[in-house]
């Protein structure tokens, strides 16, 4: 049985990859008083006179919602909210698995900016922090920012920025093994949705170097015409000597492609025009092979797949991220505990250990989920951004 077959039946055996689990005994009447009526009623007032104490009497504190509205699904497409479920289940499983953090999936039904946003805003109350994912742009970038404004608990797309942390990670160790010199890099990014603009907007605020956007069109230059709202924000800060042309031009002298875009737009011989480095990214089939990147000179290359070296897995950030900012109870999640979270997952590697094949943590390191949650937390602590204070998550 292939892969896909095995998927159908396992699917089909587990009816769903999470269950709800009392934590609760009501097993006695004395204990069904206590859970429920008229026992629960005490909780509740104290949570009426002080909002803050659901954190304390409910799981609040440790649930987060992970909510699509189907249009962007793996690379799927726009498939509807019923069927990114599974894709929103599997979300739920990996929070749990990686870092004991309880997640549930909503499945919003609408294309709408305003209504999902007032969907999730209206519910945010019994979560601790809010997931987006597979929300397509731009209209995803628009979402963010609306709840952001509205909700007080952490809202974190992450096909943005759970990409953006995650490269920036393996770069950040990329840069050690090659010799090169942060600040000093051109560094060429083809696919400006929306994990393309996050990793734009990360790197440059990691001190990577020039970042040179491209889409279809070619690169992306300040002043262009149809950028969306990701892509003109981006335009502004990106391409710093306002550069026009391919994307065969924009590797020119690269030191670093990140390739969030589609299958097989990089050639052999455009990898040779480079500066002796690479990273591509597209999945499940990247812009180019890996034997044919470092057949073309690369350096470094990693991949979203599994069955090629430096894989890369968003499950190194959002199962951590989460971790940190619930422990801390933070209100937000701001772009120094990205940074945090790149530089602590980066780090989990011991210099010595650091090789061209190596540049980034497994999956399933357990060192790195704690490594991110305190990592986070710390940050939030330094932005005043926390409720409650900092002690060491373990």
């Amino acid at each position: 049985m292939d892969k896909k077959q095995l998927a159908i039946e396992k699917h089909k055996e587990w009816k769903g990859k999470i269950e709800v689990i009392s934590r609760a005994k009501v097993t006695t009447p004395e204990e069904l008083s206590i859970a429920y009526t008229p026992g629960v009623a005490e909780p509740c007032l104290l949570i009426a006179e002080d909002e803050d104490k659901a954190y304390d009497y409910t799981r609040k504190g440790n649930l987060v919602a992970v909510i699509t509205d189907g249009t962007a699904v793996l690379g799927l497409g726009d498939i509807g909210p019923s069927a990114g479920m599974p894709v929103m289940e599997g979300k739920c499983a990996l929070f749990k698995t990686f870092a004991d953090v309880d997640a549930f999936p909503l499945c919003v039904d609408s294309k709408d900016v305003d209504t999902i946003v007032n969907t999730i805003a209206l519910i945010s109350k019994s979560f601790g922090g809010i997931n987006l994912e597979d929300i397509a742009a731009p209209r995803c970038f628009e979402i963010e920012k609306k709840l952001k404004e509205r909700c007080d608990i952490p809202v974190f797309h992450d096909d943005q920025h759970g990409t953006a942390i995650v490269v920036g990670a393996a770069l950040l160790n990329a840069v050690k093994v090659t010799g090169k010199k942060m600040g000093e890099l051109r560094v060429v990014i083809n696919g400006a949705g929306a994990a393309g603009v996050a990793i734009g907007k990360q790197l440059i605020a990691m001190g990577f170097g020039n970042i040179i956007m491209c889409d279809i069109h070619g690169i992306i230059c300040e002043g262009d015409a149809n950028l969306n709202s990701g892509q003109e924000e981006i335009s502004h800060i990106s391409n710093k000597n306002k550069e026009h042309g391919t994307l065969a031009d924009a590797l020119k002298g690269a030191d670093i492609f990140v390739g969030v875009s589609r299958p097989n737009l990089v050639t052999r011989e455009m990898v040779a025009t480079m500066n002796h480095g690479m990273y591509c990214h597209a999945n499940p089939v990247p812009e180019i092979m890996p034997d044919e990147a470092k057949a073309g000179g690369a350096a470094v290359v990693g991949t979203g797949r599994s069955d090629y070296p430096n894989q890369i897995n968003n499950v190194l950030v959002f199962p951590g991220l989460f971790k940190g900012v619930l422990a801390v109870r933070a209100k937000d999640i701001t772009e120094k505990m990205k940074i945090a979270a790149a530089h602590a997952i980066a780090s989990v590697i011991p210099e010595e250990e650091l090789n061209a094949e190596y540049v980034i943590p497994s999956s399933f390191d357990k060192r790195v989920a704690l490594a991110v949650a305190n990592a986070v937390a710390k940050a939030a602590v330094e932005e005043g951004i926390n409720r409650v204070p900092y002690e060491e998550i373990k």
